[in-house]
């Protein structure tokens, strides 16, 4: 009977929890009601008794949170625990921090992403300010300070809130880890592993891609705790590549560990005591959360693994990112349900927002391209075997599916020529992605149009077909709006027209072609730029509070763009050899999860339909589940 009782507390929920407290914080005379209609005595009554029993482990959990942050706990029993998101919002990323005792995640409010931290003995969580489009958090050893990505930089934030600091500029941002030594290592996706002290300066690189290897890139960086070691993804076009490897800051060492990609931690078998090496790496694989016995002095693995949990959620958006984490002291934080609960989804929308069509197609994590006639669309699709995406085509419904590239090498960022009769995309099959065409019916080979040195992605195509209009990725001046002449244009090399030491992105022409638009981070955050083409005169700013992705009606009257606050807005203008442009409005909002840049819908000739790539909640309340010393119940 006594175990019976402890299965039950050890599965409370944070309601529960919060009850709890409002009982200890309510006056003798004052006792909190549930909301609505007065409860029946005796319901009141097994209420107040849960009520007592929650407050009992919330007694204890504070013993053991404190505990857990000062000596071992090898004998200690493992609790689980349920906790609900803030109201309105849902559970994005996750990080637990070292000493177990805050969690830090990435929440959305309507289409708004920040950064929240709660205390885990309390029912509580606070959104820190000026964190929003926050990525990746992850923590400081000393549990201070809180690492995250927005508006392409590194930043960082007290845990307690005030002002973010900026660390240096990480556009493709692939996580990041802090070492003891106060060096952050983050993954970055044209050049591979990065390091930069957490007091800012100088940033460095650390790994960097084999062509022969087909690598793509090296991502979810942790640190061993030695501070010198680490362990990283590799993303690659070749099965044999792909998985976890094993790699050191002086760069003499490079092995992998696991033949897939995945976000790995590791935790001492005995919390705070990492002398002799002994512990276990935690990681997601095959939407399970399987551990396994690590030695970080030997660098090698000494047992089999074990189940932690046969289900685990997937992000959104970061290629196999499980959502887990464990603290240095057995914490352990995991969301089962985010697969599940949450998913991309293609939708036919009006200019209200409201749905026409919901399509049963997977969506892509880049832009999609509608056909000049409206009729079909081709977007990007991931191959959750393979880890890298192929470009496929369907029609406005959804059917009539057909894959239009083959390459084991991810093909991405489509552009329908405006006669309809060719494709250009960006292909890594050099591992550089470069820009490949092909016949829009499906015919004749994958041949490359641009090679160079540089990482490159269409955004456009001039409605005369004279210019392609492409992003290219420069270490010196990161990304810059180019464009590269058809054949036939008049011109002969590709040549920039968007360029300084910002990053410049997603460039599309008017129909007159008189006139670009463009995203840039100039002011510190995303906004849509507007200058004359090709003499880049006459630059104005379109958006006010932050914005990415614009596109033109057709007939060139209206330029949309995605707001950072995740409202569709809609500009009136009128071009030619002057521009003009009336006040922006919002249509409607709704969030995004692709790759920063990109535009995350696609529009109608006429303007009245929009077909978006928005994120859908069937559960939005779904709970993450928290496990205390998780290694209590590891096979013996």
């Amino acid at each position: 009977m006594k175990h019976e009782r402890w299965k039950q507390i050890d599965h409370l929920s944070a309601h529960d929890l919060g009850y709890a407290l409002e009982v200890l914080g309510a006056s003798s005379g004052a006792r909190p009601e549930a909301a609505g209609a007065g409860p029946s005595r005796l319901f009141g009554q097994a209420r107040l008794a849960w009520a007592i029993a929650a407050t009992l482990l919330l007694g204890m959990l504070g013993l053991t949170w404190g505990c857990f942050a000062r000596q071992p706990t090898t004998d200690a029993r493992m609790m689980k625990l349920s906790l609900l998101p803030p109201g309105k919002s849902s559970f994005g990323q996750i990080a637990v921090s070292p000493d177990g005792r805050h969690l830090a995640f990435t929440a959305a409010t309507g289409g708004n992403v920040q950064l929240w931290v709660r205390p885990l003995d309390s029912t509580e969580a606070r959104a820190l300010a000026g964190t929003q489009g926050a990525s990746l958090p992850f923590w400081s050893p000393d549990s201070r300070f809180i690492g995250f990505f927005a508006d392409g930089r590194l930043k960082k934030i007290e845990v307690a809130g005030g002002p973010v600091q900026t660390l240096c500029e990480a556009p493709g941002s692939l996580g990041g880890a802090w070492s003891r030594a106060g060096v952050i290592l983050f993954g970055q996706l044209p050049v591979g592993l990065m390091r930069i002290s957490a007091t800012g300066g100088d940033v460095t690189q650390v790994t960097t891609f084999e062509r022969s290897r087909q690598e793509i890139s090296h991502r979810y960086p942790t640190f061993l705790p030695d501070g010198q070691h680490f362990l990283y993804s590799i993303t690659s076009g070749q099965k044999e590549t792909r998985g976890v490897y094993l790699g050191s800051l002086d760069g003499k060492i490079m092995r992998r560990l696991l033949d897939h990609v995945t976000p790995i931690r590791y935790m001492a078998a005995v919390p705070a005591f990492t002398a002799n090496g002994a512990g276990w790496l935690v990681y997601g694989r095959d939407g399970a959360l399987l551990a396994r016995p690590f030695d970080a002095g030997r660098l090698e693995f000494t047992g089999e693994p074990f189940t932690l949990s046969d289900k685990v959620g997937v992000d959104l958006l970061y290629i196999n990112y499980s959502t887990f984490s464990v603290s240095d002291n057995g914490v352990l934080v995991f969301d089962p349900s985010l697969e599940q609960r949450q998913r991309r989804q293609y939708r036919w929308v009006d200019r209200l927002g409201q749905t026409i069509n919901s399509l049963d197609v997977p969506a892509g994590l880049f832009h999609v391209w509608l056909s000049s006639d409206g009729k079909r669309f081709i977007a990007d699709r991931l191959d959750p075997q393979t880890d890298t995406t192929d470009l496929w085509m369907y029609d406005v419904s959804g059917g009539n599916a057909q894959r239009f590239t083959f390459d084991p090498a991810m093909d991405i960022c489509p552009v329908w020529s405006p006669d309809g009769s060719r494709i250009v995309w960006a292909s890594h099959r050099d591992v550089i992605a470069n820009l490949y065409q092909k016949a829009a019916n499906g015919t004749g080979e994958e041949t490359p149009l641009l090679k160079s040195d540089y990482i490159k992605h269409a955004t456009d195509w001039s409605q005369d077909g004279r210019f392609i209009i492409y992003r290219q990725f420069d270490p010196k001046t990161k990304f810059d709006v180019w464009v590269l002449p058809v054949t036939g244009s008049g011109e002969a090399k590709p040549y920039p027209v968007a360029r300084t030491e910002a990053n410049e992105s997603f460039g599309t022409l008017s129909p007159d072609g008189q006139w670009l638009a463009y995203a840039s981070d100039v002011s510190g955050r995303y906004d849509v730029y507007v200058q004359s083409f090709p003499s880049g005169g006459g630059k104005r700013q379109v958006s006010t509070g932050g914005g990415s992705g614009p596109r033109w009606r057709r007939d060139g009257r209206e330029l949309y763009y995605h707001a950072a606050d995740g409202k569709l807005m809609a500009a009136p203008v009128r071009s030619g050899e002057s521009f003009e442009m009336g006040a922006a409005v919002s249509l409607f909002e709704f969030r995004s999860w692709i790759q920063q840049g990109f535009a995350p819908y696609a529009v109608t000739s006429d303007g009245q339909r929009f077909l978006i790539n928005t994120v859908v909640e069937t559960e939005p309340n779904a709970p993450l589940t928290v496990w205390t010393n998780w290694t209590a119940g590891a096979p013996k």
